[in-house]
């Protein structure tokens, strides 16, 4: 079984606002650029636990559309947190991960979650 991998450099094209702080000057600003949005965060932790498809993905963030799952997927794919790979069979099989970039990301994932059980726990 052959497989590809896809672009992972993970550079930001020129013009790009995502990772851009030039209107706080503030590296916060910048990571919840990379980051920040409804799903991403959410994919990121699911990425944690090591490779998934997209149809494991989309089960997990069930209220995610399968159109925004993909865009989401391409952003952080674009921005080098994650990786594709697509399987040369039939049905084409792809497998999403973090990469090594991407992995950097656990503590902050982590600190959310646990951050978000506590807020939880407050409202209740």
């Amino acid at each position: 079984m052959s497989q590809v991998r896809t672009k992972t450099a993970g550079t930001i094209k020129k013009g790009s606002k995502r990772g851009d702080d030039q209107r706080s000057n503030c590296a916060v600003e910048a990571t919840l650029g990379v980051i920040g949005g409804r799903w991403k965060g959410v994919v990121l932790y699911w990425l944690l636990g090591g490779k998934l498809r997209f149809g494991e993905l989309r089960r997990r963030v069930p209220n995610c559309s399968e159109r925004m799952l993909t865009l989401q997927l391409r952003e952080l794919e674009e921005d080098g947190l994650v990786s594709r790979t697509v399987y040369a069979e039939v049905p084409p099989r792809v497998e999403y991960e973090l990469t090594a970039f991407g992995r950097s990301l656990e503590p902050i994932l982590l600190g959310m979650r646990e951050w978000g059980e506590r807020y939880k726990r407050r409202l209740t």
